[in-house]
């Protein structure tokens, strides 16, 4: 139980009393799962664009005048990306033949026989140069040695840094990191008429001047005449995280004595997309990025779920501006309701004075335009139909997490799922009048997931507030359109890197 001594902590850290209570119940009830209704399906939840729509979708885009951003999450550390290097490392001082630990571990075998490959190489290969080391010569010893120079502070230390800071791809002019990449990505799709690129990167406190340094290298490296990049950056919000609990879901305390608190996952990142001006905001991972010589479908498909959106948006508008005038026209409502996957049954059985709160609730949203890619076997979300706590049927993206995995019933749907979710959307987050938006009020507060952590040596329980876009974003108005496999290249582990997407 939370202790009259620990209210003061609580404030000072901006959290609420409250708030820290409720988590401390859902230790002890559990998040309740979401129902799985179907897969989304193309035709049934998943829209296939036909070709000959693509040029008017673009064109709609293309003609857009509002405030445009790009919202990158990219405060996560590279430490998994170097997994498999970091265990092999140890392993070299005690063998005197390479090969022995390359047998053991193929990908690190990989990632010496193509290091050369690698945009970091050249850099790599001047610490080399200074330590003397040969990769004509390669023994247990330099194989190590190399391997630090990659990932400690005697080199890159690219294993404490995050994705964006990393080099991905190789340019005559040097290598470019992937926050680089994002920035000419921006330059490509998310100009404002007056040639601005807005980005906003979430970042680590500990990475924030390293990001600006980049940032400012790599807009000079950019920039044109006509374009001028405006990037600023936001920190997840201390007051977003959770309080960790012991196995028996009594409070954690560190050694001295003082309440655990521990940050809430992706999920929190909803109160800076909260807080950023902007009329239509892209969302993309890090690490979803390719070289400029294959942008051109990640280009053209940005800009077509944008027009969707746009023509969608337009639509919504038209409808709410006549509810505000006293109109009721019944065929555009129950066309419009159709068109997010809403069903208009309940619409139609209502008198007209509840028809107007009705509609006002169901269309006064935010709204997101989701890519989905086909399903290929990566792990991670995908699109369903899913009833939640309150009973109501919607788009949402779900992850293993979310839902019973020990119902039989539960599991077919979740495995019969054709589409799989890339992170790629865009978002509409001002209403008909002009007005923003509170993110934090279209939520599911009764989404997220415990997991067992350790601190100190100790085991303890720690809350994840739902997904940015699984939970986070339950309650928006969502439309998943299909996008190519084309438009999905993450680099979750260092080897990614040398495929042919990222050469």
């Amino acid at each position: 139980m939370v202790l009259e001594r620990d209210r003061s902590d609580i404030v000072a850290l901006g959290l609420d009393l409250g708030v820290i209570e409720d988590q401390l119940k859902m230790f002890n009830e559990g998040f309740p799962f979401l129902y799985l209704q179907a897969p989304a399906i193309i035709g049934n939840g998943i829209i296939k664009v036909e070709e000959y729509l693509h040029a008017y979708y673009i064109s709609k885009y293309e003609a857009y005048n509002g405030k445009i951003v790009k919202f990158v999450p990219a405060s996560g550390a590279a430490t998994r990306m170097f997994k498999s290097l970091y265990e092999a490392i140890g392993h070299f001082d005690k063998r005197t033949d390479c090969s022995f630990v390359f047998c053991e571990y193929p990908d690190v075998k990989q990632f010496f026989d193509r290091i050369e490959n690698f945009a970091f190489y050249p850099e790599l290969k001047k610490l080399m140069d200074v330590n003397g080391i040969d990769l004509d010569v390669l023994n247990s010893q330099s194989c190590q040695a190399i391997l630090s120079l990659v990932l400690e502070e005697v080199g890159l230390s690219y294993g404490s840094l995050p994705k964006g800071l990393i080099k991905f791809h190789s340019y005559d002019n040097g290598g470019r990191t992937a926050a680089a990449e994002h920035l000419s990505e921006g330059m490509a799709y998310a100009q404002t008429k007056d040639g601005k690129v807005f980005v906003h990167f979430t970042v680590s406190p500990q990475h924030l001047n390293l990001f600006k340094d980049e940032v400012g290298k790599a807009t000079s490296a950019l920039s044109e005449s006509n374009v001028k990049f405006v990037v600023d950056y936001s920190i997840q919000k201390p007051e977003t995280d959770t309080i960790a609990v012991n196995l028996d879901n009594t409070p954690f305390r560190d050694r001295d004595g003082k309440l655990v608190f521990r940050p809430a996952g992706h999920g929190a990142l909803i109160e800076n997309l909260n807080d950023i001006d902007g009329d239509l905001i892209f969302i993309k991972n890090i690490d979803n990025v390719v070289p400029d010589s294959l942008k051109g479908e990640t280009i053209r498909y940005k800009k077509l779920l944008a027009g969707i959106l746009l023509d969608v948006q337009s639509k919504l508008f038209k409808v709410l501006k006549s509810l505000t005038d006293g109109e009721i026209i019944d065929e555009d409502i129950i066309s419009l309701l159709s068109l997010i996957n809403e069903d208009s049954t309940t619409y139609k059985s209502m008198e007209n004075a509840a028809k107007i709160d009705y509609v006002k609730k169901m269309l006064d949203r935010p709204i997101r335009v989701c890519g989905m890619v086909k399903n290929t076997g990566e792990p991670g979300g995908g699109p369903f139909i899913a009833i939640n706590s309150e009973g109501h049927s919607s788009l949402q993206v779900v992850e293993s997490s979310q839902i019973d995995l020990k119902s039989p019933e539960q599991k077919a749907i979740f495995d019969s799922s054709t589409h799989f979710n890339p992170v790629d959307l865009v978002c509409g987050v001002k209403r008909y009048d002009g007005s923003k938006f509170d993110l934090r009020n279209f939520r599911d507060p009764k989404t997220g997931f415990i997991s067992v952590k350790s601190k100190d040596g100790r085991e303890l329980k720690a809350m994840e507030l739902p997904g940015l876009w699984n939970g986070a974003m339950s309650n928006w108005i969502t439309l998943f359109v299909e996008v190519p496999i084309v438009t999905f290249n993450p680099v979750k582990t260092v080897n990614d890197l040398l495929r042919n997407e990222h050469q």
